[in-house]
């Protein structure tokens, strides 16, 4: 296992070039990030003008969802085989590439097709920028520069909707695709000239087609039938009607997704070079670093589908106003960044997130034990000092587990941290989804409280994970110290 971090290391000066990379791999994950949210808002005005009916127009979201769990897997693997900054130069160029041809499209099935290609893209910049960083800066100081990257992920989706809705009133849909060809550009710019472009010494062999292709299928069929099951329950919930949840229509991908990955677990013992290498999860620290990483994943992706729920049916509040009204939770979690980052560097991860757990459980439990009439300024204090909790009980989890690993294991460990995260949000929203339309029918304030108390839950596992990863940290220490 890795050195923990000393106080003396992560005191350290961090050198200016490095600073620099962060900014601009920030710059590619804000990009990538931005749009899951700045096309969700065009989707109706892109039905009309394509002659789509909302549905098909659906899928240029879905699509898009569906291709960064497909791209994700190989990220290791192409990391390792052609190096990280290589990937993340190809990544960037590809999705400003594809963001033209999104533009170009001339019908929904074209728009779609080339949505896919944009996801598959889009899902290699973050796993593989936040290679680039762990390479750089060293693991003692990856706190720090992992906070930038972090702020980069949590504003994004916050000014997603804002700046799309910008876009459509002085233009049209396809500049919410346009948008990115002068950003791209300009990281792209910055990219060649910053980015190690280091090819690794040593070949990882052959790329494990048949793992690829069940993980490949297994992950994003997972999260699109999650996500739809939780979707489906929340529309249901704005609705006023009662639909399970959409269990019918969502039943089929989560059962053939936990199919592949059950037969891709089978097959990777049997493999020489696996596309995702389980092995790292012998290390103690990892593995209790990952499994939390997917319990406050759920704890804080989930409660993005409930958040807004908790507005519009809860408190009858406009979309345009629930969006205003959640900007709290996103800049809670961006001033506190940088602060957690340091933490971790000056305390391990484990600590810095068991402090962030017990915030995230005090400021959700408010929620659940309260009414929806809450006085409005309370709510608002509490999202942010909610958004300030998860900044504390998120970020520090990802950066132990890339610290528990060796540096030639990082690519890999990135992967599936981004994995495992994305599956525990899938996971958590899809639950809260649930509770809350099956206990709608006993009325409203009793289904929020009744999912309000379930990720209450989610929240108390997240802090028992941490509790797990301190432990296990503290005994990774005493058996090097000893």
């Amino acid at each position: 296992m890795a050195a923990p971090p000393t106080a003396r290391a992560a005191a350290a000066p961090i050198p200016w070039p490095v600073w620099r990379l962060a900014l601009v791999m920030a710059f590619g994950a804000f990009m990538s990030q931005l749009d899951t949210s700045v096309v969700n808002v065009g989707l109706d005005t892109i039905a009309t003008d394509l002659r789509a009916g909302l549905g098909s127009a659906q899928w240029v979201a879905n699509a898009y969802l569906i291709a960064l769990g497909l791209s994700l897997p190989a990220c290791g693997w192409l990391v390792r085989r052609f190096g990280a900054g290589p990937v993340w130069l190809a990544s960037l160029t590809g999705f400003t590439l594809t963001s033209g041809l999104c533009a170009l499209a001339g019908d929904i099935g074209w728009l779609v097709a080339f949505r896919v290609a944009q996801g598959l893209t889009a899902g290699l910049l973050l796993p593989a920028g936040q290679t680039v960083l762990g390479q750089a800066v060293g693991t003692h100081r990856l706190g720090r520069v992992m906070a930038t990257l972090g702020i980069a992920v949590t504003l994004a989706p916050a000014l997603g909707p804002g700046l799309g809705g910008l876009l459509l009133h002085l233009g049209s849909w396809p500049w919410l695709f346009l948008v990115n060809l002068p950003l791209g550009a300009l990281a792209l710019w910055l990219g060649l000239r910053h980015v190690p472009r280091e090819r690794p010494s040593v070949h990882p062999g052959s790329l494990d087609w048949p793992g690829l292709l069940l993980v490949a299928a297994g992950v994003p069929l997972l999260i699109y039938g999650l996500s739809a099951w939780g979707e489906r329950g929340a529309a249901s919930g704005v609705s006023g009607g009662v639909s399970g949840g959409g269990l019918g229509g969502a039943l089929g991908p989560v059962a053939a997704g936990a199919l592949a990955l059950a037969a891709f677990a089978w097959h990777v013992r049997r493999a020489a070079h696996p596309v995702l290498d389980l092995r790292l999860f012998a290390n103690p620290a990892y593995a209790a670093a990952t499994a939390t990483a997917a319990l406050t994943g759920a704890a804080m992706f989930g409660s993005t589908l409930l958040f807004p729920l908790y507005f519009q049916v809860g408190r009858d509040t406009g979309v345009t106003a629930t969006g205003l009204a959640l900007i709290p939770l996103g800049l809670g979690t961006a001033l506190l960044l940088p602060v957690s980052g340091r933490l971790t560097d000056r305390f391990g991860g484990g600590v810095v997130s068991v402090y962030g757990g017990l915030a995230a459980v005090a400021t959700t439990v408010p929620f659940a034990l309260l009414g929806t009439d809450m006085n409005t300024a309370t709510v608002e204090g509490l999202l942010l000092l909610r958004g300030m909790a998860l900044a504390l009980a998120v970020t520090p989890v990802g950066i132990a587990a890339y610290q528990a690993v060796a540096p030639e294991q990082l690519a890999d460990a990135t992967t599936q941290v981004n994995i495992l995260q994305r599956l525990g949000g899938a996971l958590g929203g899809t639950v809260f989804a649930v509770v809350l339309t099956t206990r709608l029918p006993l009325g409203v304030e009793d289904a929020f409280h009744a999912a309000f108390r379930w990720l209450t839950a989610a929240s108390v596992l997240g802090l028992a994970g941490a509790a797990w990863l301190t432990a296990a940290q503290r005994r990774g220490r005493g058996a090097e110290g000893g």
